[in-house]
């Protein structure tokens, strides 16, 4: 079993910045694939980026590149989510994922079989 366990979410107005936490603990390292969705109100889960620990490739969404970075501290088990220039649209419940397949489609919920509970972002215009 694999815990994640996500921080950093809070209210910040647009133009800011936030940088999101994910603590992995357990089974942590049987995750190749870490990734943040997020989910608005009345809104379908969609995907953010997603981290690859072994040779760190990103991905990105469209709506975020630019704008927001991944990363993560194998030392920690923790992956990050740094985003900048932060938008009313940006508004949600940021949720961290993890995978333990060792080829997923990185923007595919359905690809990840850990979750945290989430941390709410609140972008005021």
């Amino acid at each position: 079993q694999v815990q994640l366990v996500e921080s950093g979410g809070g209210l910040v107005q647009a133009g800011g910045s936030l940088r999101l936490s994910c603590a992995a603990s357990g089974r942590a390292r049987s995750c190749y694939y870490m990734g943040w969705f997020r989910q608005a109100p009345g809104k379908e889960r969609e995907f953010v980026a997603a981290f690859v620990w072994r040779g760190s490739s990103t991905y990105y969404a469209d709506s975020v590149k630019g704008r927001f970075t991944i990363s993560g501290d194998n030392a920690k088990s923790t992956v990050y989510l740094q985003m900048n220039s932060l938008k009313s649209e940006d508004t949600a419940v940021y949720y961290c994922a993890g995978s333990t397949a060792s080829t997923v489609v990185p923007g595919r919920p359905r690809e990840y079989n850990y979750w945290g509970q989430g941390t709410q972002v609140t972008v005021s215009s």
